[in-house]
């Protein structure tokens, strides 16, 4: 990995970090109460745009970590790593995120326990069966203590459209006609409200681990209060869901799949598009690492406008606004 622009903070290619990081690792985990005092090894675990991730191994200790640093300029995505310790904490609580151990500050390091399972594979996310399992660890944190943040997609585009100007990065046409569907869609919602939730808002199966009793689900640094149907649909267009997976989805979160409630996750998968295009956008500006950004949010712009485009939606927003 190349050295970020803190210096000589990286790993080696077997996932060893070396330098400046281990030593900061090193100093940094003797203030965690079970692992001061022991020798630590530390190894990259693979994944995270705006985050880094090392598995801790502790002589003498059964147990495995983890410690979860955050990237540079990430606030800017509206991350709060308090936020994420406290969303983290909420979910361990409901038996679905991982166990926290601790968050060292000023440093916002976030140590977590190391869950034991296998991955949800892109295949077995399809899976009736895994669709509800899905939706009961996703409606065991709806139903969960309430924690601080507030996740508001219309809100959030708008923010990461002002940030993305003031870096100088040009906003792709594709964003007037998707703000238009976005104010109908709020507008519809507005007419029928739902009670906010805390929410995960980033659904991914790379997030999810299958620990044989229920999926758990990890990286909750854009989690905060806000419409628990975000999430069904972030995660029903993230995974390509069917309409016929999607009533499985509903089915499983709330006891039957109506209409109304079908409506909210198809404009939802609007809604998750057009975070994700705009994220794109963003960190066109705030990211140095070697992703196209461009066409990343050029693919969500293509897909939620082609969404928004026919009589599906049109009644999907009838539905919504009639509850």
């Amino acid at each position: 990995m190349a050295a970020d622009a803190e210096g000589d903070l990286r790993a080696d290619v077997d996932g060893e970090p070396r330098g400046e990081l281990k030593d900061e690792l090193t100093r940094a985990m003797q203030r965690v109460p079970d692992l001061a005092g022991r020798d630590l090894a530390f190894r990259a675990l693979s994944g995270g745009i705006t985050n880094r991730n090392f598995l801790i191994t502790a002589a003498g200790l059964r147990d495995r970590f983890v410690v979860r640093l955050a990237g540079n300029d990430t606030h800017l995505l509206g991350i709060s790593r308090e936020v994420e310790h406290a969303a983290t904490v909420a979910a361990a609580g409901v038996g679905v995120g991982p166990e926290v151990v601790a968050f060292v500050r000023p440093e916002g390091y976030l140590v977590t326990k190391f869950i034991v399972g296998g991955p949800v594979t892109d295949e077995a996310v399809h899976k009736p069966e895994t669709i509800r399992r899905v939706a009961d660890s996703v409606r065991r944190v709806h139903d969960g203590p309430a924690i601080p943040g507030l996740f508001v997609p219309f809100r959030i585009v708008e923010a990461y459209r002002a940030l993305a100007m003031a870096r100088g990065v040009a906003i792709p046409e594709a964003y007037r006609p998707a703000s238009a569907v976005a104010r109908r869609i709020e507008g519809g919602f507005l007419a029928s409200p739902v009670e906010i939730r805390p929410c995960h808002n980033d659904l991914l199966n790379a997030n999810f681990i299958d620990d044989g009793d229920r999926i758990r689900i990890l990286d909750w640094e854009y989690a905060g209060l806000g419409d628990p149907f975000f999430d069904l649909g972030n995660f029903s267009v993230n995974h390509g869901l069917t309409p016929s997976e999607d009533a499985i989805l509903l089915e499983a979160y709330e006891g039957s799949a109506r209409p109304a409630r079908l409506a909210r996750i198809y404009l939802m998968r609007i809604m998750s598009d057009f975070r994700e295009a705009m994220w794109g956008v963003l960190q066109q500006g705030i990211s140095t690492l070697d992703v196209d950004f461009e066409a990343y949010a050029a693919e969500h712009f293509a897909r939620l406008l082609e969404n928004a485009s026919g009589p599906a939606f049109e009644e999907a927003l009838r539905a919504a606004t009639e509850g």
